[in-house]
């Protein structure tokens, strides 16, 4: 004797081995046992073997027009031995019902299961609404079909411009076109964005990237709206200085301006002028809720993105020859020692009197140049003083620290020749030095500011987002602990506040302070342990890493075109650690497979084969090792 049974959905004849009350034992045409329950069993029989009543029944199966089969069942509950009387005239064989079982399973929308052999057929309308789905999801299989083909074929769909780019960074992977673009993606063994370029949705890989950068971080675009100002600090006193600022030629946002007074021949006052935006911005207003969804100004290749509306950096950059308000600095100090003897805070108004452009041909000054009373140097009487006092400054953090600070490498200013949006744009990589002497005046100025409004705020019992370095660890927080690579007590970022939002927030504790003095704690517009504090420290470090990865990427893209526009196919290269180099005539990190073992800083020259603009990598092989 044989048995029909289900096991896991699946139906398996074999012959009874042995039975028991609720459980049968049975053996395959193998010869391998197996239990079974009792309830698991559909029908026994006798004919024909097992190992042939599947094939037989399957092959019947197949003739069964099963619209025949609803028209013939009864309207109620059935079993599978009732139906197949009716239908096939006589008390079906094994085959028959076997076959009746895979034809009546194998339409879900005619007949629904209710039990071990029995069925229901689904009512008309049930039935009618059932072959409808199924005929829609036929014809959007067709159609997925004919999409992906003309993927595949490199033809983008009718229709599909809209769509197309939002396939890359928020698919509906429950839409048809999704399933259609995967599967071609798996049938072309290109990537999506591999593909995507083929078909034309971006005209090249700068549009790629520009686009996913943009469409996950700037969806309504990146302007802001227009925004009304009135004047702000229009009752603060007017102080007499003579103030430049030093920046490139392509800032718009003047944050700082520095001026220097000789009060006698061992005495010193210099001020440090930082744009004061948080007159505007007080919190949660319009303007900060802008800021803060920003937090930094995104910078790249010839264009940026502000963090805050162009009338607010108009209204506050400190442009030449313009009333501007301004959080000042003043520290009296030591011109030989570079001891600090005084220091003062105040909110005011300045005239800057000048922008310098250190980029521009007439401000190439070298040290000699600073260092040499002789030589003829534009604003030499405001430089030198700035100079001979920060060199003062540098040595004293030099002593503390027990060593000279590593600033001897080599950045670079990347000067686009054309649109951004534009890959044939001509790309000039302008070499910089990081260390060059007004980059070192005005670092050294900006780190007095930062050290000193920092423990300002700490003596004050006023909180602030610090940036401390130990352990080789630099990390924001609310805590004034000393940066070890700086060789300052406590350090903060406040010198920056039109394009960094840490620091418009730290500049409106400051002006508290610079208001209130020792009432301040009371007044500022962050209280001791406030939480939200903690929230900006870490919104800001993950967007403020995420434009820097932006910026780094193409400048990366930028560094390829200007390879290729060189025409450059050989290059010489330092080794960083085992495979990976930089390039020598570029500010270019690659990974370079082959290479023999060598040491951290050995040079080596690479032949470039290829350039990948769209993973932004370069494909080189080793020339040799010198």
């Amino acid at each position: 004797m044989h048995v029909l049974y289900e096991d896991s959905g699946k139906l398996k004849a074999e012959t009874i081995f042995s039975e028991g009350d609720a459980s049968l034992q049975v053996e395959s045409a193998s010869g391998k046992r197996s239990k079974i329950k009792r309830n698991a069993v559909l029908f026994s029989f006798e004919q024909p073997a097992p190992s042939a009543l599947l094939p037989e029944a399957d092959a019947l199966a197949q003739t069964l027009d099963v619209d025949f089969l609803w028209e013939c069942a009864p309207q109620e509950e059935f079993e599978v031995s009732a139906l197949g009387e009716e239908y096939f005239g006589h008390p079906p064989s094994a085959v028959e019902k076997t076959a009746l079982i895979i034809a009546l399973s194998s339409a879900p929308a005619y007949f629904h299961r209710r039990g071990r052999g029995s069925y229901r057929p689904a009512p008309p309308e049930i039935l009618q609404a059932a072959l409808a789905a199924i005929e829609k999801k036929r014809i959007q299989a067709e159609q997925q079909q004919r999409w992906t083909a003309a993927l595949v074929a490199g033809e983008l769909p009718e229709g599909w411009t809209d769509i197309a780019p939002t396939l890359l960074d928020r698919p509906d992977k429950n839409s048809p076109q999704w399933k259609a673009f995967d599967a071609a993606v798996q049938q072309s063994g290109l990537s999506a964005e591999q593909l995507l370029l083929k078909l034309g949705v971006w005209p090249h890989p700068l549009a790629l990237h520009r686009y996913r950068f943009l469409s996950a971080n700037f969806p309504k675009g990146t302007q802001w709206p227009a925004v009304t100002l009135t004047e702000y600090g229009t009752e603060l006193p007017i102080a007499q200085v003579l103030a430049y600022s030093i920046d490139d030629s392509y800032t718009i946002e003047i944050d700082d301006a520095l001026s220097a007074r000789l009060i006698d021949d061992q005495t010193i006052e210099i001020g440090v002028h930082i744009a004061v935006p948080a007159l505007a911005i007080t919190r949660d207003n319009e303007f900060d809720q802008m800021a803060r969804s920003r937090m930094s100004t995104v910078y790249m290749p010839g264009q940026k993105i502000p963090m805050l509306p162009a009338e607010l950096i108009h209204a506050f950059s400190l442009d030449a020859g313009e009333l501007r308000p301004v959080l000042s600095l003043y520290v009296t100090g030591h011109r030989e020692t570079g001891e600090i003897l005084s220091s003062d805070t105040r909110l005011e108004r300045i005239r800057v009197t000048g922008n310098l452009r250190h980029d521009q041909p007439d401000m190439q000054i070298t040290e000699d140049m600073l260092n040499d009373p002789a030589t003829d140097l534009p604003q030499g009487d405001w430089l030198r003083p700035l100079w001979q006092f920060a060199l003062r400054l540098c040595a004293k953090r030099d002593e503390i620290r027990g060593k000279p600070e590593n600033n001897n490498r080599i950045e670079y200013s990347f000067d686009l020749d054309g649109s951004p949006d534009d890959p044939d744009a001509t790309i000039h990589l302008i070499p910089r030095q990081r260390n060059a002497p007004l980059d070192r005046l005005v670092s050294e100025y900006m780190i007095l500011a930062n050290s000193q409004w920092g423990g300002l705020l700490a003596q004050r019992g006023v909180p602030g987002i610090y940036r401390s370095q130990q352990g080789g660890r630099v990390r924001m927080s609310t805590q004034a602990l000393p940066h070890d690579s700086i060789a300052v007590p406590q350090y903060m970022w406040a010198t920056s506040p039109l394009r960094r939002y840490v620091d418009l927030v730290n500049q409106g504790q400051i002006v508290a302070v610079a208001k209130h003095g020792v009432s301040a704690r009371l007044v500022a517009p962050f209280k001791p342990k406030d939480a939200d504090l903690y929230a900006i420290i870490g919104a800001f470090d993950s967007q403020y890493a995420l434009w820097g990865e932006f910026q780094s990427s193409m400048e990366r893209y930028w560094c390829l075109r200007w390879l290729q526009q060189q025409g450059i196919h050989s290059t010489a290269a330092t080794v960083l650690r085992e495979n990976l180099v930089r390039l020598d005539c570029a500010p270019l990190v690659t990974r370079v497979n082959g290479l023999p073992e060598l040491e951290r800083g050995d040079t080596l020259t690479l032949d470039i084969m290829g350039f990948d603009e769209l993973s932004l990598d370069i494909d080189c092989r080793l020339r040799e090792a010198v």
